[in-house]
């Protein structure tokens, strides 16, 4: 397919084009805007065999430019942290609402086929059980709604106009390239150079984690086979619980618990996540990694690739971080 990825410079974007070109003969073009999280060096292994657009979704002649000659646009581009959209909503609103619809007009003017990636916090929290695809939107934060109203924004251009638009929503990712004010990077760097790892409240908010390559693969199975109108749960195979993340993180990082440190809960925390995948799975996708061997392996990156990350800890993401929570990192 000739492939608009949008956002495909970030996080799970650069892990989708990556293995679309392994697995898939992909003529694979990506837009993104190049903020602090979406950085060419996520893409360094594959830049040669794809076509860089540098340019914002809420954009409309950036994405003309961009979507000329594709088959299908699958939208990655998004605000994605929650605390950020706690300290500064609007630019959420833009590129998370504007932007999709940007995107949803140039789908419908050209017949495209639409994938838009979405999160498990539109459901909001859930104290038993999981979330399906039929279960009511109940976002919490900022960022959660911005992500709802896109969904409901897609639907609609299904329904109004038939666009060709399938939803995909994941349970919480984790992996290689993943920017570390989320929270298995976060602590694994904090580990690494031995600073405090601060955690929000008990540390009992309980996420459903799903390692990054499978739910880019299960991106790709919505976007070959999805029905039309219809939206997907891509869950992860395994729960757990913040503070027991965090410390198997310290074990992998051979630092012991006396680095933990409990902080203030943020606002409208969501106690606890939970996706049942198995619509997506009728489909034929499976997880293939096991939060243990995901969680190993992604250490193990970490470790490994300094040249990646220690751009961010000695740039801005240090007054960041230093301005939220109160701790300077370490030198």
């Amino acid at each position: 397919m000739r492939l608009l990825v949008c956002g495909g410079a970030g996080f799970i974007g650069s892990t989708f084009v990556r293995l679309r070109l392994a697995e898939h003969a992909d003529d694979v073009t990506v837009l993104d805007k190049l903020t602090y999280a979406g950085r060419r060096e996520n893409l360094h292994d594959v830049i040669d065999r794809i076509r860089f657009v540098h340019g914002a979704i809420e954009d409309p002649q950036a994405v003309a430019d961009a979507v000329e000659g594709c088959d299908a646009i699958v939208n990655f581009a998004a605000e994605t942290h929650v605390d950020r959209s706690i300290s500064d909503p609007e630019g959420f609103i833009v590129t998370n609402m504007q932007g999709t619809h940007v995107l949803l007009e140039a789908a419908r003017e050209r017949g495209l086929r639409y994938v838009q990636v979405s999160t498990d916090e539109v459901y909001g929290s859930i104290d038993e059980g999981s979330f399906t695809e039929s279960s009511p939107l109940q976002p919490s934060s900022p960022y959660s709604a911005t992500k709802t109203g896109a969904d409901l924004l897609v639907s609609s251009y299904f329904h109004t106009f038939g666009v060709q638009a399938v939803i995909c929503r994941g349970s919480n990712n984790y992996g290689p390239h993943q920017y570390p004010e989320k929270l298995i990077p976060l602590m694994i760097l904090n580990a690494l150079a031995g600073d405090q790892l601060p955690v929000y409240g008990d540390g009992r908010n309980v996420r459903n984690w799903l390692y990054v390559e499978d739910f880019g693969r299960g991106i790709g199975h919505a976007l070959a086979h999805g029905v039309p109108g219809e939206a997907y749960n891509c869950g992860g195979p395994d729960e757990c619980e913040n503070i027991d993340v965090v410390r198997r993180i310290l074990g992998l990082t051979e630092r012991d618990e006396s680095l933990i440190d409990y902080i203030t809960d943020r606002p409208g925390h969501d106690r606890r996540y939970s996706l049942s995948a198995d619509k997506l799975q009728q489909l034929g996708w499976r997880a293939r990694t096991r939060f243990d061997e995901g969680l190993e392996r992604t250490v193990s990156w970490y470790r490994d690739n300094e040249w990646w990350w220690e751009p961010i800890r000695s740039g801005a993401y240090r007054e960041y971080y230093e301005r939220h929570y109160g701790r300077a990192l370490r030198r």
